[in-house]
């Protein structure tokens, strides 16, 4: 996937600025697909190059001028062409897996807390994700088609969270035996 997808992808749902697409961004795809601002800047102008969005520049008084970008005709043909494609599954990259596969280079406690870490983190996580859930799909009795599929989209957050904290949990129980062993 490129970067192109997830904002033809966001912007999907309404045009919007610069600022406020990354805003958005930050806070539904970019829980699984990560870029920064100045990223995000950057391929919003060549999606306005190759016809996918176009632009329109709305004048502010006290500010500068916006440029609120919308999905052209040809950029929701590219987003569904791309959508249509079989992918391959995603390639697992985690610092945190390589640190414990060479983990006996260190005292066990500092794995451990390294593991405490990034499980306060997961919490975090998750606990983001359930807010989310509240506010946004309370009631997932009547989602129209577009809301069911961010519906899912977070609901395989929520699955992941609880999953990689049932790991973490193992993963700390058996290096806490270690060291209450030593």
């Amino acid at each position: 996937m490129a970067l192109s997808h997830a904002l033809l992808a966001t912007l999907h749902d309404s045009p919007l600025s610069g600022y406020d697409l990354a805003k958005r961004f930050d806070g539904s795809v970019g829980f699984f697909w990560s870029a920064t601002h100045q990223q995000i800047y950057r391929e919003l102008s060549k999606l306005e190059e190759q016809g996918y969005a176009t632009v329109l520049v709305v004048e502010q008084s006290s500010r500068p001028d916006k440029k609120v970008y919308t999905t052209t005709a040809a950029g929701r043909e590219y987003l569904g062409e791309w959508i249509a494609k079989p992918n391959k599954p995603p390639v697992f990259k985690d610092d945190l897996m390589v640190k414990l596969f060479a983990g006996d280079l260190v005292e066990p406690s500092v794995m451990l807390g390294e593991l405490k870490h990034h499980y306060a983190q997961h919490q975090q996580l998750l606990a983001t994700y359930k807010m989310v859930k509240e506010r946004a799909f309370s009631d997932t009795s009547n989602l129209p088609l577009k809301r069911r599929y961010q519906y899912l989209t977070l609901r395989r957050g929520i699955t992941l969270e609880n999953e990689w904290l049932a790991w973490y949990a193992e993963a700390i129980e058996l290096l806490s035996e270690i060291i209450e062993v030593e």
